[in-house]
């Protein structure tokens, strides 16, 4: 699909010389896209959240819950374990390492503006819930709006793994063309942007954690140094084609997450640790809808800054990612009905995200709760990169457990760059399953010289440059999303019409018979008379025709 790799490589090679060759333009050029967007439309970011919420549930809830994703008889390809699994394996990221200790933090420090929080306590239970808004049921909607549509018309309808096919109903025989090379073109790009995105905080936290155990500082180049190092491990996964490699990585790096969170909850205060997920979820289910539609409107300039770095930058890295974890969990959901696809997405991934903070980034609320400054940096604000780090080094074993994380944000690197390659490769190729190494070594490269540029661009502030770009290359893709949302009500309102004829035409050839809806006679003899009323049985009740001398023109007879 020369018409889908082209666009998009020059997309992206262009921003990376310029981000490289122009770093301090870049950075300008980032800045001022970022805050022109959240300017313009952080309200239509949060309206269109809150609307794939409601349209995952719509979907899931509804008389379209019941069709399949698959053949009408097909069994689910996964049992219901290992599914769960496999979508915990698609929420579980960088991202969680990255922020799982610091966003809580940041949100108990510094309150979002215009906060109502009266005391410490329950500002720690609003911080711990944002974050939950961020992590929980919009992202995970987010998700489903593109994994639903490309699940329906790859298993349903048998179409490529392709992201135009999920707007074939839409689109008609428009998707061979222009209109389908563009939505390929732009999900390719928002890919490559979430998945950089994703590297450059890994590679940013690998570099503070390097710091932690004694090794100078991490600088930009430092870093770029880091992600080149990494990408040479990616690329022998690509290269070696063997996916069991892959399999076994990803499985071990579950089980090092889990390893980890059930470390620091038995280590730390284990059950205030578990008294404030249960309250901090309580907070969060009562305060869903003012949470969901929260855009600091009054709060001027500081309102604007905030949303731009929290709730407008995740819902762009969202939406970017969406191509990414779309294909993904539409692949693993053959043979599963709407509505299991729908709370298996929404419901596992949310409670395991909503644990994952509550034990990381509640402990170390708590710890700052009970030791101001201790979780801080020297400036009194909240170190983004060292703030796990900052918990784990307070822990028993902080050697173990810092080199430890390091080995799992390393891993988390490969097998998202890796499983992005692949995606990105169906995306150019038209929906190939397994697409030309050649191009997977392409985007492999792209990526991790696009997440290069960017950090290379903002400098101190990498990642204010990496989330601008999310940000900025998400607006286009929302549409898309829109789309998509549109097409697959059109599909399903289309297949259950047909379903609803097949049902009626079945009932009319028997409703005769059923319901006795024959035109009846007073012939004797029961001429005309429906069969299952002739066999009625006689006795009292049972006055009709099939009595002689009784019931209608009984007459003298019956006397």
């Amino acid at each position: 699909m020369p018409w889908v790799f082209w666009p998009a490589a020059v997309v992206v090679v262009g921003l990376s010389v310029f981000a490289m060759v122009l770093p301090g333009s870049a950075s300008t050029f980032f800045g001022a896209a970022q805050s022109a967007v959240v300017r313009s439309f952080s309200w239509y970011y949060v309206l269109i959240a809150a609307f794939f919420v409601v349209f995952a549930l719509t979907m899931g809830f509804s008389r379209f819950g019941d069709i399949k994703l698959g053949r009408d008889e097909e069994e689910p390809e996964f049992s219901a374990l290992a599914w769960f699994a496999l979508l915990f394996a698609a929420g579980m990221g960088i991202g969680l390492v990255f922020y799982g200790v610091s966003e809580p933090l940041s949100h108990f420090v510094t309150p979002p503006p215009g906060s109502t929080a009266a005391s410490p306590p329950e500002q720690a239970l609003a911080a711990l819930a944002q974050t939950y808004l961020h992590w929980g049921l919009h992202a995970w909607s987010i998700y489903v709006v593109v994994g639903l549509a490309l699940a329906y018309a790859i298993h349903r309808r048998g179409r490529p793994i392709s992201l135009r096919w999920a707007l074939e109903p839409l689109l008609g025989r428009r998707v061979h063309g222009g209109w389908g090379d563009a939505v390929d073109v732009l999900a390719l790009i928002g890919t490559v942007f979430g998945v950089a995105t994703s590297l450059g905080l890994g590679v940013l936290q690998i570099g503070t954690g390097l710091e932690v155990v004694g090794l100078p500082e991490v600088g930009p180049w430092a870093s770029v140094a880091i992600i080149g190092l990494i990408t040479v491990f990616v690329l022998a996964s690509v290269l070696s084609g063997v996916a069991k490699g892959m399999k076994w990585l990803s499985t071990a790096n579950l089980l090092l997450a889990a390893a980890l969170l059930v470390f620091v909850l038995f280590a730390g205060p284990t059950v205030s640790v578990l008294r404030e997920l249960v309250q901090s979820v309580g907070t969060y289910v009562q305060g869903f809808v003012g949470l969901s539609f929260g855009v600091s409107a009054l709060q001027g300039a500081e309102g604007e800054a905030w949303q731009g770095a929290w709730t407008s930058f995740y819902w762009g890295w969202w939406m970017s990612w969406a191509p990414f974890v779309g294909v993904f969990i539409a692949r693993v959901s053959r043979g599963r009905t709407v509505r299991e696809f729908v709370l298996g997405v929404l419901l596992v991934p949310t409670l395991l995200t909503v644990t994952w903070f509550a034990v990381i980034g509640g402990s170390a609320i708590i710890r700052e709760l009970r030791e101001p400054g201790s979780m801080l940096a020297a400036d009194g604000t909240v170190d983004l990169q060292g703030a796990l780090f900052q918990l784990l080094e307070a822990l028993p074993g902080a050697p173990v457990l810092v080199v430890g994380a390091i080995v799992l944000i390393g891993i988390f690197f490969v097998t998202s760059a890796d499983s992005g390659a692949l995606v990105m490769g169906m995306l150019a190729t038209g929906g190939s399953a397994e697409p030309a190494r050649w191009v997977r070594v392409f985007f492999t490269l792209a990526t991790a010289v696009l997440a290069s540029a960017l950090l290379l661009a903002g400098g101190s502030t990498g990642l204010e440059a990496l989330q601008s770009a999310a940000i900025t290359v998400a607006l286009p893709f929302s549409v898309v999303m829109l789309l998509l949302c549109w097409a697959t009500v059109i599909a399903f309102r289309r297949e259950r019409r047909v379903y609803d004829r097949a049902q009626r035409h079945q009932l009319l050839e028997q409703v005769g018979e059923h319901y006795g809806l024959e035109v009846e006679t007073a012939n004797e003899g029961g001429v005309g008379v429906p069969a299952w009323l002739r066999r009625r049985p006689t006795g009292t009740g049972a006055t009709t025709t099939t009595r002689t001398g009784t019931g209608r023109g009984g007459g003298a007879d019956g006397a």
